[in-house]
């Protein structure tokens, strides 16, 4: 006997019953729950009863005086069977998710500040003293002094480093002046600073001897955003997306106008790492929240706004650092959103708890609160003016129960699986390549101007955005993320292997090209992840893909901090890396349409669909198969289970005498007397008062049930035997030949009403 195609493990809880009473249970109940479908036979398939385990079959038999019952404690499914009764994508879903892209501005806005705190300007030089100089080098001015006073490098024009020393007897420069070089030593000037008229660079003079600062600088921020990411992540699975986020945006206010008053660079490093931790986490737990209001049609839509709202904070950054003048005033401006988001402390219905977060990790009463809060904020209501909520409140406890307790998961469960493992691990590869390519491809803008090079890249953004809006719905993530890495990994290779052969417009569109589809690589890459991985441990693992494309930001720095002398082989790698990504990316699964994931097993299930569907509705297994769980069906087990109790029923020595059947038999042929003939040596499926079924009698009834005039084949002999067996047996046989048929067949058996149920499943 097999229980049906079930992707759930049941398990069967039964009583604990005594003596003869267990055997003679065990004899009356037979039950099997598998999870693997078996080789399909040509037979019956027959109903399984209604119950809570959703799609699982279960089988159960009762004796007097001992009972045995199956039953499933499955999460009810969110996406179908709570989300539309609070209202779906409702007003309050709307509202809360516009309040979730006002962080996605202040971060960006603090984020992209650090380009102008670290701005190095083209042209500066050292300070002169008129003291030092002879007296007569007051009558020149402009380039003409510092032809005089500063030495030409011809790679760079003017020194950063050094200036001329002169002696102090000279009274003209008519002929042969001796003159040398020396280090600076009253500080630097910086002529050509863009949009600030002073930096971290020029508060502290971060050049020369310590030019390597500022790459550090870049680095260690880099370092605070991938912790913060990790832990943060992580802090939102245990806490939840609402205390997570306002733990951080706590923080990252205070840490941001501690920066405004940092005296030193070391201390300035250290602040902003910090605070790169802190608004990690508000952008996790933001990024989270609105995609878990959302339902799947507008879950991408709802993403790349978000993405909008940043690409408008580095839109207005020009504007205000020109405003702003001095990196102080640009910080206390940038922490300004930040320090109003706080409001969202006093306003609980502006970023309210995730309930699918709450059912998932079994926080009941909290769910069923928030629910409440959302089916009433939603406005949905019956014609009698009463709540479905109130429904939807006593499935949920029928459901859980009232015994669950709060579970609590973190990232390292991921060593158990292996679907949800290996899809981290691709989508950080290619969240990695996405954002560590750019550098190759901004490197070759150098030659442009500060703005245009700094708006080229903001509106290469803006158009990824766009693209990702207009083809990702329509043409699947796995098929547009797969598109993204093929062209980045082009444009790469073509700049590494004909940059000094092409003219520089070509090198232009090829880097803008690069630019734009590793921009749209990076996002599609962390919408993608937030979308397959489970709710249960959605924080630390989107957590973990963010980090890794920190990384890759982090590595044109340390590009930088070597002098660009590594620029080669970081390109080799990464053209490498961007088309080895294309093989990867095929092992994705497609999230296009479908619910979030909530449990360990969901996001272990996830399938991966051929690129090109023949069959829309049709998902393949995963190249890498998952583990299989404690209960999954195991041939031998079964075979050895179906033997033993075959042996159990046909011994002589039962607590029940096993007789014949007294009816007639189901068909008239010579087949079916064959088969009850030999009903001795096949043994029957027996109950307590000695009717059953032969191996034979069920081998008809399958040939029947598959025929396919089924009507015809339900004569009334066939309909007599079957009223008879229900009536007369406490063991009642639910045969049908598929699921349409199951209500007549019900009819046919009158089995609902018997106390001890067989449910005998040809899949």
């Amino acid at each position: 006997m097999w229980g049906s195609n079930s992707n759930e493990p049941c398990a069967l809880a039964a009583g604990e019953p005594s003596g003869a009473q267990r055997w003679t249970a065990s004899c009356y109940c037979v039950s099997v729950c598998v999870t693997r479908r078996p080789r399909p036979l040509r037979g019956a398939y027959l109903l399984p009863a209604r119950s809570s385990c959703g799609r699982s079959a279960l089988a159960a038999g009762m004796a007097s005086g001992a009972s045995a019952s199956a039953s499933c404690s499955l999460p009810m499914d969110y996406e179908t069977k709570i989300f539309p009764q609070t209202g779906g994508y409702g007003r309050y879903n709307r509202v809360a998710v516009v309040f979730s892209w006002f962080p996605a501005f202040a971060v960006a806005l603090n984020l992209f500040s650090d380009v102008y705190f670290t701005q190095i300007p083209n042209l500066y030089y050292c300070k002169t003293d008129p003291k030092q100089l002879p007296s007569f080098f007051s009558n020149y001015s402009g380039e003409t002094y510092l032809n005089l006073t500063i030495p030409w490098v011809n790679d760079q024009g003017f020194s950063h480093c050094e200036r001329y020393k002169y002696p102090a007897n000279i009274t003209d420069l008519s002929g042969k002046v001796p003159r040398e070089k020396e280090n600076c030593s009253i500080g630097w000037e910086y002529p050509t600073l863009v949009g600030l008229r002073s930096n971290i660079l020029t508060e502290w003079n971060l050049v020369c001897k310590d030019e390597w600062k500022i790459p550090r600088q870049h680095v260690c921020f880099m370092v605070g955003w991938i912790v913060g990411y990790i832990f943060l992540g992580s802090l939102c699975d245990w806490l939840g997306r609402r205390r997570g986020f306002l733990f951080s945006i706590t923080l990252s206010s205070l840490f941001g106008v501690a920066v405004c008053l940092s005296s030193s660079a070391l201390m300035f490093l250290m602040l902003r790492l910090c605070q790169g931790a802190m608004l990690a986490g508000v952008f996790v737990s933001s990024y989270i929240l609105r995609l878990e209001l959302s339902d799947p049609p507008h879950r991408l839509m709802v993403a790349m706004i978000g993405g909008f709202f940043a690409v408008s904070a580095e839109l207005l950054l020009p504007g205000l650092a020109i405003l702003c003048l001095d990196w102080p005033v640009l910080q206390a401006v940038a922490t300004l959103p930040l320090l109003l988001l706080l409001s969202y402390w006093c306003c609980a219905s502006v970023f309210p708890e995730s309930p699918r977060w709450l059912l998932a990790t079994d926080h009941i009463p909290k769910a069923k609160r928030s629910l409440q809060e959302f089916t009433t904020r939603n406005g949905v209501c019956q014609q009698d003016e009463m709540y479905p909520g109130e429904t939807l409140m006593s499935e949920i406890d029928s459901a859980y129960g009232e015994d669950h307790q709060p579970r609590f998961y973190s990232v390292l469960q991921l060593r158990r699986t292996r679907v949800i493992w290996k899809n981290c691990l691709i989508l950080s590869f290619t969240l990695f390549i996405g954002t560590g390519i750019q550098y190759c491809f901004t490197r070759n803008l150098d030659v442009y101007n500060f703005y245009l090079k700094y708006f080229l890249r903001v509106a290469t953004g803006a158009l990824a955005c766009v693209f990702i809006c207009l083809c990702v719905n329509h043409f699947g993530r796995r098929g547009i993320l797969l598109l993204s890495a093929i062209v980045t990994g082009l444009s790469s290779l073509l700049l590494l292997a004909l940059t000094d052969y092409l003219q520089g417009g070509l090198v232009l569109v090829l880097s803008v090209v690069g630019l734009l589809f590793s921009q749209a690589l990076a996002m599609l890459s962390a919408f993608f992840a937030c979308e397959v991985m489970p709710t249960v441990v959605r924080g630390g693992c989107f957590g973990l893909v963010l980090a890794a494309g920190c990384v890759g930001m982090a590595a044109s720095s340390m590009m930088e901090l070597q002098d660009k002398r590594g620029f080669f082989l970081h390109h080799v790698i990464f053209a490498s890396f961007a088309i080895l990504s294309v093989l990867c990316i095929m092992l994705l699964p497609e999230s296009k349409r479908k619910s979030l994931p909530d449990s360990l097993k969901e996001g272990e299930s996830q399938r991966r669909p051929p690129l090109f569907l023949s069959q829309p509705k049709r998902d393949c297994l995963p190249l890498l198969c998952t583990r299989p769980p404690v209960s999954e069906y195991n041939p031998d087990n079964y075979s050895r289970l179906v033997s033993a109790t075959r042996k159990m029923l046909t011994k002589d020595n039962l607590p029940y005498r096993t007789a014949r059947p007294s009816v007639l038999p189901l068909l008239s042929d010579s087949n079916t007397q064959e088969g009850e003939n030999g009903t001795q040596e096949d043994g029957f499926f027996t109950s307590s008062y000695g009717i059953g079924l032969s191996s034979g009698e069920v081998a008809d009834i399958v040939s029947l049930t598959l025929s396919k005039k089924r009507q015809q084949a339900i004569n009334s002999q066939f309909r007599e035997r079957l009223t008879t067996l229900s009536r007369t047996s406490s063991g009642t046989f639910l045969l049908c030949g598929q699921m349409e048929y199951a209500e007549e067949w019900l009819k046919i058996t009158g089995a609902l009403e018997m106390s001890r149920t067989w449910f005998i499943t040809f899949t």
